[in-house]
This record gives structure tokens, C-alpha cells and sequence, in this order.
């Protein structure tokens, strides 16, 4: 169910409940009349809009990425002040509806009464929603990690396929005796790629120099393997070493694009990786290959469908939310692109719109 229709259902039913609750011991106690059931009916409501303002405050300032010690503080005082609010708004509804009692509303005691019922209330509207807040954080961040469990595995075993070895230690093989330094520099790649994948953390973000690094180790043991039917250009600027990203996305755009591209033309291609800063604070990246996308990958199906984007495009989403962007299309007859965009903080509530 939506949030934001999840939070207003949520929200009428408790301070229904509420109104309904007040209005049957009030006609316990002393009967009630007509004028009185609105007069609680409206005290209701005014609840209603004063705990969604309250929520309107904490989203609008960013509550949630306080300190907890702040945050609580905050929350106290917040409370306190609408508890006070809550008892004017009584006497202004009792003046409205004709139900003011002088004598006992205006003592000291009734007032400080008053004060601290409406106080619980507000207090227990506050725990309930910090706590749905915290919990589907809590399962947001779960869904993460299950989610970095399956990249992580998948890469390993991609990592780790024969076919990929055999070429490597073939390339390797071959430059032992052509050239003992250049194959040393090839096993030293082979190391780093694995130590990479055995090692990356659940970290959501690492330095967008670390990733890079990575491209090009694996792109440099590609080059061996295809020799002159693979051309790599890079266009990085210096911003980019500035931004955090995904651990294994640019590295699996590069993978995808080696091998739905460049292994499937006799005469080989381009790989071109771009990375700059847009105008908005966000890490632009694109990579350029020769080919062509035959149809448009289901990005939206759970698992790697040949390509391995479809995990990229979940993270992106669990991380950023709507804040990032991912695109894979044509461009012209002989070349296919694909562009992800990201900002360069993440958002405090793991870019899901709470309610």
C-alpha cells in the first residue's frame, strides 16, 4: 500500500478512535449532549491536524538525520508546545460551542491536567511514528544488504567462471615468454580483481577512484585477451574522485558492455567511459560501446537476465531512491550507451518517501 495513503488511513482511525473513546465516557458519566459529541468531534480533528504538522515539520527539517540525543530533545519540546496549544484550542472550542465551564476549565489544576493528557497523546502519536520510521528503515537497510549479498556472490562467481580464468591465465601464459614484466603486471591485475571482489565490504558506497580502479584492471586483462579489437578510452574529470558510488556498478556496465558488445563483432570495438559532474551536484557516467541493442533489457525483473543490469538498477534504487537515474539505449546504428546518473549525497532516509 501507498505510504502517503497508509499514514491518512492510519491517522483518521486513531484520532476517530479517540473521539469515539472521549464520547463514550463522557455519556457514561454524566450523559451528553449533541453539542458536546461535535465539540469532541472537533477537539479530533484538531489532533489530526496538529500531529500531521507536527509530521510536516519533521519532514520539511530533516528530523531524521539528527542525532538521536537532538532529535529527542527536539521532539520533547515540540510536544510540550503543542500540548499547551491543545489546551487553548480546548477553551476556544468549548467558547465556540457554548460548552465552557468558567470555573472549573480556568483552574490552575484542570489546566495542568489538561496540559498533560495531552501531552500522552502527542507522545504516543510521536513513538508510533518514530518507530515506523525506524523500522522501515531497519527493513530498508536489510534489503540492502540481502541485495549486496546476491552482487557480491554473482560477481564472485563471474569472478571465478572458468571461461574467465582460462582466458586470463591464457593471456598471462602468453606474455611469459614475450614479455615476463608485461605478464607479471597481468597476474598483479588478476590479484587485485579477485581481492577486490573477496574483500568489498557492505559498505553502500565506496570512493568512485577505488571502482575505476577496478574498470581498469579488468578492461587491461580484456586487452590482453583481444589485442587490437579492443580500444579503451577514458574521459574522466577531476570532480568525479570527489564522489562516492555503488561498489561493482560501473564495473558491471563495463562487463555488460564487453560482453553483449565488443565479443560478439569479428573486428571488436570501442569501450569509452565518461565521468563528470553535472550542473546539479551529480556524478555523471556513461559508457560508449560499439554493437547494438537488439531490444530493450527487462530492467525490472529480479536477476541477471544475461546482463547483470538489472541488480544496478535496484541498488540504484534502494540507495538513491528517485534521486538517481539509469538509462541503456542506441545511439545511432553502431554504438550503445549507457548512462547512470547519482547525486553526491544520499539522502537521510535511504531515499525512501516515509510517511
Amino acid at each position: 500500500m501507498n505510504r502517503v495513503r497508509l499514514y491518512w488511513i492510519l491517522q483518521i482511525l486513531g484520532w476517530g478512535a479517540f473521539g469515539f473513546v472521549k464520547i463514550f465516557f463522557a455519556s457514561l458519566s454524566s450523559g451528553i449532549s449533541t453539542v458536546q459529541i461535535w465539540a469532541l468531534v472537533v477537539l479530533a480533528a484538531f489532533y489530526l491536524l496538529s500531529t500531521h504538522f507536527l509530521r510536516f515539520i519533521i519532514k520539511a527539517y530533516d528530523w531524521f538525520k539528527l542525532p538521536f540525543p537532538k532529535l529527542l530533545g527536539l521532539a520533547l519540546l515540540s510536544i510540550l508546545a503543542m500540548s499547551f496549544v491543545n489546551v487553548v484550542a480546548q477553551i476556544l472550542i468549548n467558547i465556540a460551542f457554548g460548552t465552557l465551564n468558567p470555573e472549573e476549565d480556568f483552574q490552575i489544576l484542570i489546566i495542568l491536567i489538561n496540559v498533560f493528557e495531552s501531552f500522552i497523546f502527542y507522545a504516543l502519536w510521536s513513538l508510533l511514528y518514530f518507530l515506523f520510521h525506524f523500522l522501515d528503515n531497519y527493513n530498508t537497510s536489510l534489503k540492502y544488504e540481502a541485495r549486496i549479498n546476491e552482487i557480491r556472490l554473482n560477481h564472485l562467481k563471474s569472478q571465478l567462471n572458468p571461461h574467465f580464468i582460462f582466458n586470463a591465465l591464457n593471456s598471462v601464459r602468453a606474455l611469459v615468454d614475450e614479455d615476463p614484466v608485461k605478464a607479471k603486471t597481468a597476474i598483479t591485475r588478476v590479484s587485485n580483481m579477485l581481492r577486490f571482489s573477496l574483500m568489498m565490504d557492505k559498505n553502500q558506497t565506496i570512493d568512485f577512484e577505488d571502482e575505476l580502479s577496478t574498470v581498469k584492471d579488468y578492461l587491461s586483462l580484456e586487452s590482453i585477451r583481444f589485442e587490437e579489437r579492443l580500444r579503451v578510452l577514458y574521459e574522466i574529470e577531476d570532480e568525479a574522485y570527489t564522489y562516492k558510488v555503488p561498489p561493482m556498478m560501473l564495473q558491471t556496465i563495463v562487463e555488460n558492455a564487453i560482453k553483449h558488445g565488443i565479443s560478439n563483432l569479428v573486428k571488436g570495438g570501442i569501450i569509452e567511459i565518461k565521468c563528470k559532474e553535472g550542473l546539479n551536484e551529480e556524478l555523471y557516467m556513461q559508457v560508449k560501446n560499439t554493437g547494438h541493442l537488439h531490444e530493450q533489457p527487462n530492467l525490472k525483473v529480479k536477476g541477471e537476465k544475461g546482463h547483470g543490469l538489472s541488480n544496478t538498477v535496484e541498488r540504484l534504487k534502494l540507495i538513491y531512491g528517485e534521486n538517481a537515474t539509469f538509462r541503456i539505449f542506441n545511439s545511432g546504428t553502431e554504438h550503445v550507451i549507457t548512462e547512470v546518473k547519482i547525486p553526491k549525497r544520499i539522502k537521510s532516509s535511504q531515499q525512501t518517501n516515509y510517511s
